[in-house]
């Protein structure tokens, strides 16, 4: 920690610097001690209550994130909270497959990329943005996989449920934050938008507040079947565009 300390504080600094560099260095080992003990990640506001006067938590993480950069292990972040993971490139070295993971249908991921750009999102509006009813199996198997969460209730006819990515999703895919997920210029960089796009075309920024919004009630502790939403039903967005089906959930999308 010393070399990123000195890039803080050079030898020419005052007196006064060198001891506040000094409690910086202080608090990060305080901080170092506090993630690594914890069995999840710890979020900011826990550590902030255990720094010394005069030093913030994020100048104390950064230090430390700066001094684990290049490791085994890096210090990540996650929402507002922070955890030790294995260095992406060395992920490999530590994963032992004992069953065939189970791939996630091509309806599955899109159901999942919808969730994630337009949460809160009701099941409505994801058959809406697809143009295909879906089934209840690809809902259960993200909701399996703890990626996607119950959020609450639309407040309109019907109250049907909203949905929502959680952090484990965050996790699993790398992100600090929900708004690190590619905007529409990084998604055409990486080929994955061809040709001419429909006029108007764009790509929401996502957001993933814990909080509800304004159109959405509590969901309530005997919210019953998700499936009892007063929506349009499966059987009459398949009749009104034929052309298109829902593939089961487990199974992969042509």
């Amino acid at each position: 920690m010393t070399d990123q300390l000195s890039q803080l504080f050079p030898p020419e600094a005052d007196d006064a610097a060198m001891t506040h560099a000094s409690a910086v260095a202080d608090a990060a080992r305080i901080a170092e001690a506090l993630i690594f003990a914890s069995a999840e990640p710890l979020e900011e506001s826990e550590i902030a209550r255990r720094m010394p006067e005069g030093v913030e938590a994020s100048e104390a993480l950064e230090l430390l994130r700066a001094h684990y950069a290049g490791r085994g292990v890096n210090l990540a972040r996650v929402n507002r909270k922070w955890l030790f993971r294995t260095a992406v490139d060395l992920a490999w070295l530590l994963s032992r497959e004992k069953t065939e993971p189970r791939k996630l249908s091509r309806a599955a991921i899109e159901t999942l990329a919808i969730c994630a750009y337009h949460q809160p999102v009701t099941r409505a509006e994801i058959e809406d943005i697809r143009g295909v009813a879906i089934s209840k199996g690809t809902l259960d198997v993200l909701l399996e996989t703890g990626w996607v969460r119950l959020r609450g209730r639309r407040k309109t006819p019907g109250r049907p449920v909203t949905y929502g990515t959680t952090e484990a999703f965050l996790l699993h895919f790398g992100l600090e934050q929900i708004s690190d997920l590619p905007g529409l210029d990084e998604l055409k960089a990486a080929g994955l938008f061809d040709g001419a796009l429909p006029g108007g075309f764009g790509v929401p920024r996502p957001r993933d507040d814990a909080s509800l919004t304004d159109e959405e009630d509590p969901l309530e502790d005997d919210a019953g079947d998700i499936f009892d939403d007063a929506e349009t039903p499966p059987e009459e967005l398949q009749a009104s565009d034929p052309g298109h089906s829902e593939t089961p959930a487990g199974e992969e999308e042509g």
